[in-house]
């Protein structure tokens, strides 16, 4: 779905876009005739990388999320020393794409800064995540736990189910946001009288130099992107590696989230089959899912999927690359 090429020229650019609502990265890459997902060059021959900020609109606004991709892109061609004119074609792996109408919308985005023959493609990024685990075949299930978090998988027939990935408001609670904010919620709860005490009240009030939980409130209604909030989980992982009950549960409690949201897609797609023993991959991507020293999220994940879906296949995939995308459709 929103594809406007097929992967055929040799000539030119291609552009990457990896959006979500912390960072978004855009890669240059030349445009290759890669006929088969299994044999892609290694390493692949990226001309030029560029970071920038939240492209989410469900969490900036539309036009902050615009002129992120705009700066993104510009500054890609700009260090691979390009001009618009060598695109052939640009694919956008982006948090918050859930309907053909935000599609449409992003197309209309980038069809405004390229000439008509430049080939566009927008996903939700857990497309490209799980294209990047899987070198291109969209088969099997991503799950994607950063700022924000959603599992989607996808089956040889062209079905497709996700789960989660509603934003916070209606319960991520498995995403980095998630986990922050139940910390923060346990603070309040804690100084008021209707929460135990927690370390992570002086964790947090040191790390963002308040003298009081009085403060929180005013800190957290400053600013409402989500990725700001988010930033806070490696002190309610700290906080439990270190013995905290409160944030060791948080943890637990979005490795139940975050394990449910996958199963949910498997049994729903019947990835493992009626007996639910048979194999598939699942392409494990966000910075929530990282290894950490004692408490290992995604380690933690992985082992409830497994207690289910004793075929699945975890991955984490090497490339982050959008190119991917191109060469699965």
């Amino acid at each position: 779905m929103g594809s406007e090429f097929d992967c055929c020229s040799s000539e030119g650019v291609i552009l990457g876009v990896d959006g979500g609502a912390t960072s978004t990265v855009c890669v240059c890459m030349p445009l290759l005739p890669f006929s088969d997902h299994r044999h892609f060059p290694d390493p692949l021959p990226i001309l030029a990388r560029a970071v920038a900020g939240c492209s989410n609109y469900n969490s900036v606004g539309e036009n902050a999320a615009r002129e992120t991709l705009e700066q993104v892109m510009a500054e890609a061609l700009s260090k691979a020393g390009l001009n618009h004119s060598v695109v052939r074609a640009v694919c956008l792996g982006i948090s918050g794409v859930n309907h053909p109408t935000d599609q449409e919308m992003f197309l209309n985005w980038i069809r405004h800064i390229f000439p008509g023959h430049v080939k566009i493609h927008v996903e939700n990024d857990a497309v490209a995540a799980l294209a990047s685990g899987t070198m291109g075949k969209l088969h099997g299930c991503v799950l994607i736990a950063g700022t924000g978090c959603i599992a989607y998988g996808f089956r040889d027939d062209g079905r497709e189910a996700r789960a989660a990935g509603a934003g916070p408001v209606l319960g991520d609670w498995g995403s980095g946001y998630g986990i922050a904010a139940q910390g923060l919620t346990a603070i309040v709860r804690a100084h008021d009288g209707r929460g135990p005490e927690t370390m992570l009240t002086n964790c947090v009030l040191e790390t963002l130099h308040l003298s009081s939980p009085d403060e929180i409130i005013g800190w957290t209604y400053a600013d409402s992107s989500w990725a700001r909030i988010a930033a806070l989980v490696p002190e309610v992982v700290s906080c439990a590696e270190a013995g905290d009950q409160i944030a060791n549960d948080i943890l637990n409690n979005a490795v139940q989230e975050l394990g449910m949201s996958v199963k949910a897609v498997v049994q729903r797609l019947q990835l493992a089959g009626e007996d639910g023993n048979g194999s598939f991959p699942v392409v494990m991507v966000g910075g929530v899912l990282e290894a950490n020293k004692i408490w290992d999220i995604g380690k933690e994940v992985i082992n409830s999927i497994l207690k289910t879906y004793p075929g699945a296949s975890p991955i984490r995939p090497k490339v982050s690359v959008l190119y991917l995308v191109f060469c699965s459709n």
